[in-house]
């Protein structure tokens, strides 16, 4: 995503490192989210378009060196054959992006989407698991040899799958190895034979779906030992955000949630997914648990419903039911209307710049303080919104203290360095 326009504004506020470009790999990369991230990353790099709605961007991060928006550089894979370009005209043409927007823009779509390779469909895969991670890492390796970049962070924003079944070989690497070299197995899911690649291209990872991904203990395991941050899991964009925000209020006030009744209403490719009883499963039982953990209470109903003429505004409405003093009963509803690639394309820039941050400080494993744009967050039980905001901006300002000599700083050896299977 290389692309300047003849005098670019500055992209955001703070200290970068120009010597760093920085790839981010989109799993999923000709969907809608990552069609939106990429189109809304040029149009910041090139100064069309404000960096409203970046966590990163904020004045919190505005000391941390973070690869600036114009040394991102998009490529990935995806099974789909429609080009970003397609899909941005698709997404301007539902209303969601500005026409003025998508010109300004096109020739970056087009740059990323030549750097878009074949994902893995489980379906038309011949050989073993194994070598078609090692293919996947070697797309994501040639990308970032291509463009001299000195890391890449790999976002998964594929379709959600159901929920994966545990097997002995998701505990134990030496089983997890000996199943993936047998052609005639198949233990991992489409998601987590995308995160294993990246485990083997040396690259960061974030799980934005509920989808297994990284989740497998073996494969967080492997990141772990390879020196490489990973966070998770899926994205905490709209209605659990403020879910997270305000049951946290309901707390502090003594006051005591009796039930949270929740509906969805989305169409678009969203919808389509979870209208599978299987998919939605995965996405039902991430969207409850931090609002179980807050409230205290297990009345927490919640329904997803698919209505295609809504497309990409996805509707979400509460239903809050709350005792008070002396047993008075108190009641909140709440309707939440966005585009929701539009809340989750900032997340996908801010977690490829943290990602990049801590690669380059040499953190490792499941990053609990990134927290703040999950669901689900790894590592953490923390998942009252505010709480996890200050516990981010004062991780990236801790963070950045122990680097040295900028993100480059004499770790290019080890980033580089493929991990054998």
């Amino acid at each position: 995503m290389h692309h300047h326009a003849a005098d670019p504004a500055p992209a955001t506020p703070g200290t970068h490192d120009p010597s760093v470009r920085t790839g981010l790999w989109l799993v999923g990369a000709r969907g809608s989210v990552a069609t939106t991230a990429t189109l809304g990353l040029a149009a910041l790099a090139d100064g069309h378009a404000p960096s409203t709605g970046c966590v990163t961007a904020r004045p919190a991060f505005a000391a941390v060196p973070l690869p600036a928006f114009g040394d991102l550089v998009v490529g990935g894979h995806d099974v789909a054959g429609v080009s970003m370009a397609k899909r941005a005209e698709a997404l301007v043409d539902a209303g969601m992006i500005a026409p003025r927007l998508l010109a300004a823009t096109h020739p970056a779509l087009e740059v990323a989407d030549a750097e878009v390779r074949p994902g893995y469909d489980p379906r038309e895969h011949q050989g073993s698991q194994q070598e078609a991670a090692e293919r996947l890492a070697a797309d994501i390796t040639a990308f970032r040899e291509r463009h001299g970049l000195a890391r890449v962070v790999v976002v998964d924003l594929a379709s959600t799958e159901p929920p994966v079944d545990p097997l002995p070989e998701h505990d134990d690497v030496d089983l997890l190895r000996a199943a993936l070299a047998d052609p005639g197995r198949s233990v991992l899911p489409a998601s987590s034979v995308s995160a294993y690649a990246a485990v083997l291209a040396g690259a960061p990872y974030a799980a934005f779906t509920p989808s297994a991904g990284m989740a497998i203990p073996a494969l967080t395991r492997l990141a772990t030992e390879a020196g490489l941050p990973v966070a998770g899991q899926d994205g905490k964009t709209g209605q659990t955000w403020l879910r997270t925000v305000l049951a946290p209020a309901f707390a502090a006030r003594g006051l005591r949630v009796l039930s949270w009744a929740g509906t969805n209403l989305l169409g678009g490719g969203d919808g389509a997914t979870l209208a599978d009883p299987e998919a939605v499963r995965s996405k039902l039982a991430t969207k409850s648990r931090g609002l179980r953990d807050l409230t205290g209470t297990g009345t927490t109903p919640l329904h997803i419903d698919n209505v295609p003429d809504l497309g990409d505004v996805k509707v979400a409405w509460d239903h809050v039911h709350v005792e008070g003093f002396l047993g008075t009963r108190i009641t909140l509803q709440t309707t939440w209307s966005a585009h929701d690639s539009m809340l989750a394309a900032p997340y996908v820039l801010d977690l490829a710049r943290l990602l990049a941050l801590a690669h380059a400080a040499g953190v490792a494993g499941p990053v609990p303080e990134l927290g703040f744009f999950f669901k689900e967050p790894w590592a953490s039980h923390v998942h009252d919104a505010a709480a996890q905001a200050g516990e981010l901006a004062i991780w990236a300002t801790r963070t950045a203290a122990t680097l040295t000599g900028g993100l480059t700083g004499g770790l290019t050896g080890r980033l580089t360095g493929r991990v054998r299977p």
